[in-house]
């Protein structure tokens, strides 16, 4: 998938989440490929990580309005592919 560049788009995470969460799309789009597994292996890392209920949407065309835990919401572009992230519940 060569070098990515990440760009966030709105975030309400700390530093360090927000670095493991690029992190942790980064090595799925290398690893995994398709959006759904993507976004399936982000979800769970983070509901192991940083316990449960994480969402997770990853694509290249999509809309949302979610309602999410402060502190706990990052939406990243990776290349051409946006990373939608939070927790609720």
């Amino acid at each position: 998938m060569g070098e990515q560049k990440a760009v966030i788009k709105d975030t309400d995470m700390a530093e360090e989440m927000q670095q493991q969460a690029v992190q942790c799309a980064l090595r799925s789009l290398e690893e995994q490929g398709v959006e759904f597994d993507v976004a399936a292996r982000i979800k769970r890392e983070f509901d192991r990580k940083y316990n449960p209920t994480w969402h997770c949407v990853v694509g290249r065309d999509f809309s949302s309005c979610v309602t999410h835990e402060t502190n706990h919401f990052i939406f990243v572009y990776l290349g051409h592919l946006a990373v939608l992230l939070f927790k609720c519940g």
